[in-house]
């Protein structure tokens, strides 16, 4: 008897600790600033190779803003860096969910002089932790930080995140996160898809855009359209709020076929794992071209998200000969206000007037296969998986300059570059970096390791490479600051650094030999020293600092100041 009531404690246990988050707790978080909500950003927006995984809260336009924690809870992650979050805050609560507070310009007094310490002891602005549990607790409310732009961050605001205890991302409206939002989803454009070489839209095998005309009631009507076999539609949509003209995500989307579910896509929550394979789902090549985001509203294999639900068919259509078909769409934004677009569909087997172009070359690369081209001095590495589908690739090289297809084809995984180079001379070789050409035809770096005779880099972007040789150091110019200067009434230290090729790899800055810290903004190119770290205690100083690019060179700058505390 013993054994079976023990097995049932431990099914109800189990029970109960599975759905002990399965209801987002609607009063459980507070706003993390003090003014009204305003978004830059909405959750599960489209970007650059990832979807967004929280909320972009506008600042004011100023940096500043006291940020809160939503709720009681411990600090469990700082990370600092120049790219990225910036400066972030982790905070692990109770009920088992984290909240991140990213962006940030400092922290809350005492973080800050925890992290500040740490930074010293490691000698280095950028840094990672993971406090005790019981080293940094917070209160909800309590100031943990105020906002900046640090980081990748296009401007002042808060990256706000929750995460569940598998530390995946969640939607923060989904916790009662409330915004004044009563505009209807924008719809730009709607896009057909014929999927296989059977398959056309008006006796035309390529993709085509249907034109929108808007209803009385605000609802669209697409242009009618003759297909026959297997099509595929895509939307490019936003939503806009009401007080701001931001362009941001959409919270769903479903379709219906002939009054059935066909397809629906909702942003609640996904994980980071999954996220690069917003390149899949996106009309990727379109987007290269047009700069706008087509999704579409059918899966293709190697398509694992799981943002999607209620799918028949992978949401592809299967016209037949004869019958009509009324596909409907609903976009929504999460205050329900919704979008629909109707499209009259009519089957009709005929002959294909209008074939799509079949582009092939000699290099035809298989999704499930490692991939290997040499040529010149340069040779090629795809793994089994960079491709999301089998593809013909064009890779040629004329000198020094691969052509490695171009960048209407998304890699998922890194692809490796290397060049031989025992032709150069050895003091050229470290010099050397291989990188990928803008529109300017500059070589923008993308890596210099160097092994024997190769110098190689990985990268996940298709597109033309090249040899780039930096023997130029950095740049180090002050900016309130002269040989001999006082600095008594200054409490910071600013310099600008810059490297015109290589780009800026580390810098180190020590005053009477002794490390001080130095915070760096690769947008605005500043190097700062605050002076209320109080390391500073010398009246005079001698300042050294050292800065390297990312093949080595290395310019240093040394002057005297003087100071009274």
């Amino acid at each position: 008897m013993g054994k079976y009531l023990l097995i049932l404690v431990f099914v109800i246990w189990g029970l109960t600790s599975g759905n002990a988050q399965g209801d987002p707790p609607a009063d459980y978080f507070e706003s993390p600033l003090e003014i009204p909500l305003v978004l830059a950003g909405t959750f599960g927006e489209l970007r650059s190779n990832h979807f967004h995984s929280g909320l972009d809260i506008k600042t004011q336009r100023k940096q500043g803003l006291k940020v809160l924690a939503a709720a009681d809870g411990s600090v469990s992650r700082i990370k600092i860096a120049h790219y990225g979050y910036g400066k972030a805050l982790y905070l692990t609560h109770p009920n088992g969910y984290v909240t991140v507070y990213a962006h940030l310009q400092k922290f809350g007094p005492a973080i800050e002089a925890y992290i500040k310490k740490q930074q010293y002891k490691k000698e280095s602005f950028e840094i990672e932790l993971f406090p005790n549990s019981d080293l940094l607790k917070v209160a909800q409310g309590e100031v943990i930080g105020y906002s900046g732009n640090t980081g990748s961050s296009g401007g002042p605001h808060l990256h706000y995140e929750i995460r569940d205890k598998n530390s995946r991302p969640m939607n923060p409206l989904l916790f009662g996160i409330d915004i004044l939002d009563s505009k209807r989803p924008t719809v730009s454009r709607v896009i057909a898809y014929p999927l296989d070489e059977n398959s056309a839209i008006n006796q035309s095998s390529n993709p085509l855009e249907l034109r929108l005309t808007q209803q009385a009631d605000g609802s669209f009507l697409a242009e009618s359209i003759q297909a026959q076999g297997r099509i595929g539609i895509g939307i490019s949509t936003i939503d806009q709020q009401d007080l701001a003209v931001n362009k941001n995500g959409i919270y769903s989307i479903q379709t219906t076929l002939n009054g059935n579910t066909n397809f629906e896509v909702q942003m609640d929550k996904f994980s980071f794992a999954e996220t690069r394979y917003l390149n899949r789902m996106i009309d990727y090549a379109y987007f290269q071209r047009k700069k706008s985001r087509v999704q579409k509203l059918f899966i293709e294999e190697n398509n694992p998200l799981s943002i999607y639900k209620n799918v028949q068919d992978n949401g592809e259509l299967f016209i037949e000969d004869g019958l009509s078909y009324e596909y409907n769409i609903e976009v929504n934004d999460y205050k329900n206000n919704t979008t629909r677009i109707s499209i009259p569909i009519l089957g009709k087997t005929d002959s294909i007037k209008m074939l799509k172009e079949n582009v092939s070359t000699d290099h035809y690369v298989y999704a499930n296969q490692n991939f290997t081209y040499e040529e010149g001095k340069f040779h090629v590495y795809i793994p089994k998986g960079a491709l999301y589908e089998d593809a013909f690739l064009d890779l040629n090289v004329s000198g020094d300059a691969l052509t490695l297809h171009n960048k209407e084809i998304p890699l998922h995984k890194n692809a490796v570059i290397s060049y031989d180079i025992s032709e150069y001379l050895p003091e050229d070789r470290e010099k050397l970096y291989l990188g990928i050409l803008n529109y300017k035809d500059e070589v923008y770096y993308s890596g210099a390791r160097i092994k024997d005779d190769k110098l190689s880099c990985s990268t996940r972007n298709l597109g033309t490479y090249s040899i780039g040789l930096d023997k130029a150091p950095p740049k180090i110019n002050p900016q309130n600051f002269n040989d001999g200067k006082w600095m008594s009434k200054y409490r910071y230290l600013k310099f600008k650094i810059e490297d015109d090729k290589s780009g800026i790899k580390g810098y180190r800055a020590t005053v009477n030999g002794k490390f001080i810290l130095m915070e760096y903004d690769y947008k605005t190119k500043s190097l700062v020293h605050d002076f209320n770290d109080n390391t500073v205690t010398d009246t005079e100083n001698n300042l050294k600092i050292i800065v390297t690019d990312n093949v080595g060179n290395s310019s240093t700058f040394e002057s005297t100041f003087f100071r009274k505390k």
